[in-house]
C-alpha cells in the first residue's frame, strides 16, 4: 500500500460486519404440498426463514368444505384442515433447525399444536423451536377481520400461547403485536405507534398474573412486534426509534423491567402494500426498496427479520420469479453494500430527534386515551372509527392531489410495462384446487379414530369452559385428528362468536371537497324514487380486508345515500336476504380473488328472488379477464384500485339508479 493510498484510509476502520436480519419471503398458496415445494426452493436460493401465509378459511377457523370456504380455498394462502397438511407442508424441513413465522391469530392456539405435533413426529426437541406465531386478535378486530370470538376470550388465548411456550418452548415468540394491519387500514403514525404499544399492554397485563414475578421480565423479553414501513422513509425511520424507545418506557415505568435486554424492541416488518401501485406497478420495486431502507439503516432501530412483497402484488398472487426478485433485494443490500459494517447513522441528528420526539408524543397522547377508556379492549370501537376517520383523509388527500402518488394521480402516462406477460403479471390459482383439498379432508377424516376425536374435543371443550390453558389440549387434539374446523367450533361454543364494528355508522361528515353536485343528484333521484336512495355494501366471502367497503360506505353516507353495511364475512345468501329490505344498488367488495364464484353463486340467488333489476358493483383485485366475466354474468361495474376517485364511483352508483328508476317510470 502506498503512503497516499494509507493516508487514504478512513481514521476509524469499519468494525465486525453485523450478521443480516432474517431473509424472508410471505409465502403458501393452493395446497400443502405446492407450498413446501415454494419454501425448499425459497430456502436453496438464499432465504434464511419462512413465513407461512395461510388462506382464509384456515385463519377463520373453517374447513374447506365449509359454506363460506367456498372460492377461498388455497387463494391466499395454505389450507391446514389437520395435522396431515402441517405434516406435508414441512415435509423434508427440519423444524428444529428453521426459525418460521406463521401469521396467524384467531387459530393460532391451534395452528401452533399442529406445528408442535409436527415437529415431536420430527423427533425435535420441542424447547428448541423458533419462530413466531403472529396471535395478535385486538389488530383484527380493528383492522384485519379474522377474529373468532369476542375480545375477552380471545385475548385469555393469546395468554394461554404465550404462558405455554415460556414454559415449554422457550425460544419461540408467543405474541407478534402487529401494528402492519393498522397501517394498512390508514392509521397515522401516532396511532400505529398507540395503538399496538396497547395492545402489548393489555396482553403484559393479562401475562403478569399468569407467572412468578421474577420470571415476568424474561417474558416481556419474547413479546415481538410486526411493523409496517411506508413510503415517507424518514418518518418512517424516526417511527422505528420511537416505538424502541417507547417499548423500553412502557416495560421499565409500567412494569418495573430493569434488565435492559428484556427491554429490546424486537421486531419484524412486511413493508408497505397499501402504497403499491396498479398503474404502473414496475414503479412498485423503487418503493420497496425504500420503504426497506427504513427499517434497516438505523442499527438502534433495526430490523430482525425482514419479508417484502412483490412489485406485482397489486395485481394479483405474485408468481416464485417475483418473490425472488424482493428476497434478492434483501440479499443485495444486507451482503453487497456496507450497511452492516458501522453503528448507527442517526444518532445525535437533530431532526431526527426532533421528529421521534413528537411522534413519541403524539402517541403518548393516544395511549392516555386509550388508557382512560380501560384499555384496548375497551376501545375497540374508539380505534375502530379513529382508522376509518384516517384512511378516509388519506384517500381525500390523494383525490385532492395534495399526496401524490407516481403513475396514479400524477404522471399517469406512460410505456406499457414489459414485465406483465400472458399470465397477466400474477399466479392464479387453479380451481380445482379446492375440490382436491376437500377430498382430502374427506379421506381424513374417514381413516381417523372417531372415538378417540369425540374424547380430545369434549376435554378441549371442558378446557374452555374451566378456564384452563387450551394449548395442552389443543396439541392432544392436533394428534388426534382434529380438524381446524372442529377444533374453531368449540371455541365458537364456548366463548360465542364476534362481529366487529364497522367505523361508518356515525353522523355525515363534511370534510370531503365537491360533494354537493353529488348529493342534488342524490336528492333528485331518491325524489324519483319516492324514498331515499339506499345502497348495500357487502363483503360475502372470508376476506376481511375492510377499508375499500368502509371508505365506500362512508363516502356514499356523506352523499346522502342510505347505507346498509353489516361488516365482513357474509353469505352471498345473507346479502341477497339483506337486499330485500329495498336495496337499490349492491356493492360488492372481494380482495381475496375469489370474485368468480362468489358474485356468481350471488347473481344466481339476486335473479331466483327477483332481484335481478337491482344493479350489482363488484371493487377488488380484479384482472382485466375476470372484469369481461363478471360484466358478462351481469354486474354493472367492477372497480379496481385504480378507480381511486371515489366521488366518481358515487356518481357511477346514482346514475345506475337513475336509468332504472326512468325504465320503471
Amino acid at each position: 500500500m502506498t503512503d497516499v493510498q494509507k493516508d487514504r484510509q478512513p481514521s476509524d476502520a469499519p468494525r465486525q460486519a453485523d450478521r443480516p436480519w432474517l431473509i424472508r419471503t410471505y409465502a403458501g398458496h393452493s395446497t400443502a404440498k405446492a407450498s413446501n415445494a415454494l419454501y425448499r426452493n425459497n430456502l436453496a436460493k438464499g432465504q434464511t426463514g419462512l413465513s407461512v401465509a395461510f388462506d382464509l378459511p384456515t385463519q377463520t377457523g373453517y374447513d374447506s368444505d365449509h359454506v363460506l370456504s367456498r372460492g377461498e380455498v388455497g387463494k391466499v394462502g395454505v389450507p391446514v384442515c389437520h395435522l396431515g397438511d402441517m405434516r406435508t407442508l414441512f415435509d423434508q424441513i427440519p423444524l428444529e433447525q428453521m426459525n418460521t413465522s406463521m401469521t396467524i391469530n384467531a387459530t393460532a392456539p391451534w395452528l401452533l399444536s399442529l406445528y408442535i405435533a409436527v415437529a415431536e413426529e420430527q423427533g425435535a426437541d420441542v424447547s428448541k423451536l423458533q419462530g413466531t406465531v403472529q396471535n395478535d386478535l385486538i389488530k383484527e378486530y380493528l383492522s384485519r377481520g379474522t377474529y373468532i370470538c369476542p375480545p375477552k376470550p380471545s385475548l385469555k388465548m393469546i395468554g394461554d400461547v404465550a404462558e405455554y411456550c415460556y414454559t415449554n418452548v422457550p425460544k419461540w415468540n408467543p405474541m407478534n403485536v402487529c401494528s402492519y394491519h393498522l397501517q394498512e387500514a390508514g392509521a397515522t403514525p401516532e396511532q400505529e405507534l398507540a395503538f399496538a404499544l396497547a395492545t402489548a399492554i393489555a396482553v403484559l397485563d393479562e401475562l403478569k398474573p399468569r407467572v412468578a414475578p421474577e420470571d415476568f421480565p424474561a417474558l416481556c423479553g419474547r413479546i415481538s412486534f410486526f411493523v409496517n414501513a411506508g413510503i415517507r422513509f424518514v418518518t418512517e425511520m424516526c417511527k422505528m426509534r420511537a416505538f424502541v424507545m417507547l417499548w423500553d418506557e412502557i416495560l421499565e415505568t409500567r412494569y418495573g423491567v430493569q434488565d435492559p435486554k428484556f427491554r429490546r424492541f424486537r421486531y419484524g416488518v412486511q413493508v408497505n402494500s397499501l402504497g403499491l401501485t396498479e398503474q404502473q406497478p414496475e414503479n412498485n420495486v423503487y418503493r420497496i426498496l425504500i420503504e426497506i431502507l427504513a427499517v434497516t439503516l438505523s442499527k438502534n432501530a433495526r430490523a430482525r427479520a425482514v419479508q417484502l412483497p412483490a412489485w406485482n402484488e397489486a395485481l394479483g398472487l405474485p408468481r416464485p420469479w417475483d418473490q425472488q426478485w424482493s428476497m434478492r433485494m434483501q440479499q443485495i443490500l444486507a451482503y453487497e453494500t456496507d450497511l452492516l459494517e458501522y453503528g448507527d447513522l442517526f444518532d445525535g441528528n437533530p431532526a431526527v430527534e426532533t421528529k421521534v420526539a413528537a411522534l413519541a408524543d403524539g402517541a403518548r397522547a393516544e395511549l392516555s386515551n386509550i388508557g382512560a377508556m380501560g384499555g384496548a379492549i375497551e376501545a375497540i370501537d374508539y380505534m375502530k372509527g379513529r382508522l376509518v376517520d384516517a384512511n378516509a383523509e388519506r384517500l381525500n388527500r390523494i383525490e385532492r392531489n395534495e399526496t401524490i402518488v407516481v403513475g396514479v394521480n400524477k404522471w399517469t402516462e406512460g410505456e406499457a410495462s414489459p414485465l406483465v406477460g400472458e399470465d397477466g403479471g400474477i399466479m392464479v390459482v387453479d380451481p380445482a384446487v379446492e375440490q382436491e383439498q376437500i377430498a382430502r379432508l374427506n379421506a381424513w377424516r374417514a381413516e381417523r379414530d372417531d372415538a378417540a376425536v369425540a374424547a380430545a374435543l369434549a376435554e378441549l371443550r371442558a378446557a374452555a369452559k374451566e378456564g384452563r390453558n387450551v394449548m395442552p389440549a389443543s396439541i392432544a387434539a392436533a394428534k388426534a385428528g382434529v380438524t381446524t374446523g372442529e377444533w374453531a367450533q368449540q371455541m365458537r361454543v364456548v366463548h360465542g362468536e364476534y362481529r366487529g364494528p364497522t367505523g361508518v355508522s356515525r353522523s355525515v361528515s363534511n370534510k370531503t371537497e365537491g360533494l354537493d353536485d353529488i348529493r342534488d343528484a342524490v336528492d333528485a333521484v331518491s325524489d324519483r324514487l319516492g324514498r331515499r336512495l339506499r345502497f348495500l355494501v357487502g363483503k360475502p366471502g372470508l376476506d376481511g380486508h375492510s377499508n375499500g367497503a368502509e371508505q365506500i360506505a362512508f363516502r356514499a353516507r356523506d352523499c346522502g345515500m342510505e347505507i346498509d353495511y353489516e361488516g365482513i364475512r357474509l353469505t352471498p345468501e345473507q346479502i341477497v336476504e339483506a337486499a330485500k329490505n329495498g336495496a337499490h344498488v349492491v356493492g360488492l367488495s372481494i380482495l381475496s380473488g375469489s370474485h368468480i364464484p362468489l358474485v356468481e353463486d350471488l347473481m344466481e340467488r339476486m335473479r331466483a328472488e327477483g332481484l335481478g333489476n337491482v344493479p350489482v358493483v363488484v371493487g377488488g383485485i380484479i384482472p382485466d379477464e375476470d372484469a369481461r366475466r363478471l360484466r358478462a354474468m351481469g354486474v354493472a361495474k367492477v372497480y379496481t384500485p385504480k378507480d381511486f376517485v371515489l366521488n366518481t364511483i358515487m356518481m357511477d352508483i346514482v346514475a345506475l339508479v337513475d336509468s332504472k328508476a326512468v325504465a320503471a317510470e
